[in-house]
């Protein structure tokens, strides 16, 4: 029985590597962009929008449906594309423990602010975040946190903490050339 085995392997290992009849490099078929492309025409994978949906979903929040909306704010507002969920994390254990229909999982006047859907929260708190702290010079999650979350000393803390969890790549790096 194993002798039968051993000549079937080895017959699949012909025919795999030896059979390239079928093979041609008559044309490209990688350029020189590293973008991953779905099969439609106009559509390119984004990996963040995956890593959000994926760890919301992990907290069963209601915001994981809208992890697409993060990552446009994010991109529109030039954000760090953690920081929004991360602050909903901190605030409202990702928009569970928020006032009835509020759509407030950023603790925004304590809860009692009241946005018109996730959609509206997300692009408000986003624009917010990059008119008045950081265009005003709060460029990092400590700067923000004395202004949105004072007088809190552990606030930065944990949306790092929830923005490492999300995705723990580092976003800027430098390379020195010896």
């Amino acid at each position: 029985m194993s002798m039968k085995l051993f000549i079937t392997l080895v017959l699949i290992v012909f025919i795999c590597f030896f059979n390239t009849d079928s093979v041609s490099a008559d044309y490209s078929v990688a350029e020189s962009s590293a973008t991953l492309e779905s099969t439609s025409a106009s559509r390119s994978y984004d990996y963040r929008i995956v890593a959000i949906r994926s760890f919301l979903e992990e907290y069963n929040s209601p915001l994981a449906a809208y992890a697409k909306v993060f990552i446009e704010n994010a991109d529109t507002y030039d954000l760090d594309w953690r920081l929004v969920p991360a602050i909903a994390g901190v605030e409202s254990t990702f928009g569970k423990a928020i006032p009835k229909n509020s759509y407030n999982a950023y603790g925004w006047a304590n809860g009692a602010y009241r946005f018109s859907s996730w959609e509206n929260g997300i692009e408000i708190v986003s624009r917010t975040l990059k008119e008045k702290y950081v265009d005003r010079g709060a460029a990092n999650v400590y700067a923000i946190g004395r202004i949105y979350a004072p007088p809190s000393k552990t606030w930065a803390g944990k949306v790092i903490y929830f923005m490492n969890k999300i995705d723990s790549t580092p976003i800027e790096f430098n390379i020195e050339l010896i």
